[in-house]
């Protein structure tokens, strides 16, 4: 998995190129969490759950179905806090949480993604794996594998969004 903080950046540099008019700041905070939601699998480690069951990690909550539920969920819950439209919304919820399962699925470790469940139990990698897998203590960011991970989201995550971002800036300040 990318790290918490790299789960971030699609919603983040999206909601900032589009700008606060088509995706106001409560929506773009929401987004950002939803971005996250999905490693909050991890807890099931906890409770015995093993990585490769589909309540553990990268399993129910990494699925389309979640993907796309979740954030249904949230704008019929929500959607006149957000301030924005129904479409821009979820759409933009969508994007944010999905993104979480994509970059796990480039990642170069772990057991996959559940993409299809509850129809498969089958997990599932991009055909390329980049970003490299980052390890779940802390302390480990600070050795040579650790700084691998994060030149890796720099490069394939971070710079790409942020060219998005920029692009999209561009645009708007085009008009």
């Amino acid at each position: 998995m990318p790290t918490i903080v790299t789960h971030a950046a699609i919603p983040l540099c999206l909601g900032i190129g589009l700008g606060r008019n088509i995706i106001p700041t409560r929506l773009l905070l929401t987004g950002v969490a939803l971005a996250m939601l999905p490693d909050l699998d991890v807890l099931s480690f906890k409770f015995g759950i093993s990585y490769g069951n589909m309540f553990g990690h990268r399993g129910f909550t990494h699925s389309l179905l979640f993907a796309l539920l979740v954030p249904l969920l949230c704008v019929l819950l929500g959607r006149r806090w957000f301030g924005a439209s129904l479409k821009h919304c979820w759409l933009f919820l969508t994007v944010s949480l999905l993104s979480h399962s994509l970059l796990d699925a480039i990642t170069t470790g772990g057991k996959g993604v559940a993409f299809l469940w509850p129809w498969s139990n089958e997990r599932f990698f991009a055909p390329f794996q980049v970003i490299k897998v980052a390890p779940f203590s802390l302390s480990r960011y600070f050795t040579a594998s650790g700084h691998q991970v994060i030149a890796s989201e720099l490069l394939w995550v971070w710079l790409p969004g942020i060219t998005v971002m920029a692009f999209l800036l561009w645009r708007r300040a085009a008009r």
